[in-house]
């Protein structure tokens, strides 16, 4: 920043001046800090955390090898990912998933050719009209305003739980709709909007798309994490970047507005909160938030999510013709993918622990998960999987500053009421964040529109003579 903009108060904190800040230094932050930039505006991003990068985390092990302990795969319609990838020079593999899938039941392993599930004609008739129905439905959701849907009231009073049961008619298709909700929400299906379901699918562009591994939403990862994004936005922002600031107190009044953050005071003529709303409702406000968006933080909860990664010399399980992929009804793991390198220099699973599974083991030690996830893995693959040779895990649940993952998620009742204060500023705030999208939300795809939303409007308020 320029010499005289930044003063000292009694207290010792830091007062810095700017046109526009932005809390939160994830991908949705940095990409609306780095459009106000290009736009003409001065812009400081306070982030809580002493990295960027959000609910992504990348990690380097000793061999080389990057993992992602938080969101981690690109879907060939994230077309916002793959133009800042290829800007920032990073390269991506496609998810290995050749060969047979494991279905662990009962202690009972089956093996299923790609793509096909081993279940009874009516089951999977059954499961392929509840499908073709939450699509259709879906293909009606106006994404910009769900609450304005026809059949919203009721759509948005039903759980997807219910939906299912009324939808569906056997006890197979059912469950394996059901199952959905957790990989996706990391929620169950009884704490899911039905409306919020239709909506969520729709963003994603359809069922497959957002489901399936090969080109789907778990298509692609990047060789050295999916944290580079942010790393590569940051590096573009330089020093317009605090981290360590957790902000306490955002003050508004007719001339500004004032962020209160650890050691520093930032005067803004706008801010950008770009976090999900559960922490966005931690902030202290002056004057206090309109009632309707108060609410919606309180009740817009964070999914619940453990990941874990198996480590080991190699990915054995390729040898006996299996893709890595597995469905277990088991608690850890309940999903599992091959995550292994692309040159397979090592092998790795990746595991994951999601909805009342993930809140009835968070409270257990990290060596209870990992005997745990051993005995499954061994259960999908064999004896070979118990020489692991290393196990890293994270609860993002336990995250000070995520409580939780994937994304927030809107209950039975949240849409219809509240939903309108999900983006609308108040006053000089402005809201982004993976939830605020209205596509890909929940991914770093959602991030990066809704940053370039929030800095458009930011931006046409400020008059800044810049195109975005």
């Amino acid at each position: 920043m320029d010499e005289g903009t930044t003063t000292i108060t009694t207290d010792g904190s830091q007062i810095l001046t700017c046109d526009v800040a932005v809390v939160g230094a994830g991908a949705s932050g940095l990409a609306a800090a780095r459009d106000l930039v290009k736009a003409g505006a001065d812009v400081l991003v306070i982030e809580a955390r002493d990295r960027v990068g959000g609910r992504t985390l990348s990690k380097r092990l000793e061999n080389g090898v990057t993992i992602d302990l938080g969101g981690q795969w690109v879907a060939p319609t994230q077309e916002r990912v793959l133009a800042l990838a290829a800007k920032l020079g990073l390269h991506t593999f496609q998810t290995f998933e050749d060969g047979h899938h494991s279905l662990l039941v009962d202690n009972a392993v089956q093996r299923l050719a790609e793509g096909q599930i081993n279940e009874a004609a009516d089951v999977h008739d059954d499961f392929w009209q509840g499908q073709t129905a939450l699509e259709k439905l879906a293909a009606t959701i106006d994404l910009e305003a769900p609450w304005t849907h026809p059949d919203a009231g009721e759509l948005d009073m039903m759980t997807f739980s219910e939906w299912t049961d009324r939808t569906l008619t056997t006890v197979g298709g059912r469950l394996r709709m059901k199952m959905i909700a957790p990989a996706v929400f990391s929620v169950d299906a009884c704490e899911l909007s039905m409306l919020h379901v239709a909506f969520y699918f729709g963003a994603a562009g359809g069922f497959d798309v957002l489901t399936k591994t090969r080109g789907g939403g778990q298509d692609s990862r990047f060789t050295t994490g999916m944290q580079e994004l942010s790393l590569g936005l940051a590096r573009e922002l330089g020093d317009r970047i605090l981290l360590g600031r957790p902000v306490r107190r955002i003050v508004q009044d007719t001339s500004g507005v004032s962020i209160e953050c650890k050691d520093a005071v930032i005067r803004a003529q706008r801010v950008i909160v770009a976090t999900s709303p559960t922490i966005a409702g931690r902030i202290e406000h002056s004057p206090p938030m309109p009632a309707l968006r108060d609410a919606l933080t309180q009740r817009m909860p964070m999914g619940t999510a453990i990941k874990m990664m198996l480590i080991y010399d190699r990915p054995f399980w390729r040898d006996e013709g299996l893709s890595g992929f597995a469905l277990t009804d088991q608690d850890v793991p309940q999903l599992m993918f091959d995550n292994s390198p692309e040159d397979a220099s090592c092998g790795i699973l990746v595991g994951f622990t999601e909805g009342s599974a993930a809140r009835r083991w968070i409270d257990r030690s990290e060596g209870e998960r990992r005997g745990a996830a051993v005995e499954t893995v061994a259960g999908c693959f064999g004896q070979a999987a118990r020489d692991v040779r290393d196990y890293i895990e994270l609860s993002w649940m336990n995250e000070e500053y995520s409580r939780g993952c994937y994304a927030g998620v809107m209950p039975p009742g949240v849409w219809t009421t509240f939903g309108r204060a999900l983006r609308e500023p108040v006053g000089r705030i402005h809201w982004a964040g993976t939830e605020t999208a209205t596509f890909w939300p929940g991914y770093v795809e959602g991030a990066l529109q809704a940053g370039e939303r929030a800095a458009t409007e930011v931006a046409q308020l400020l008059g800044v003579s810049k195109q975005l």
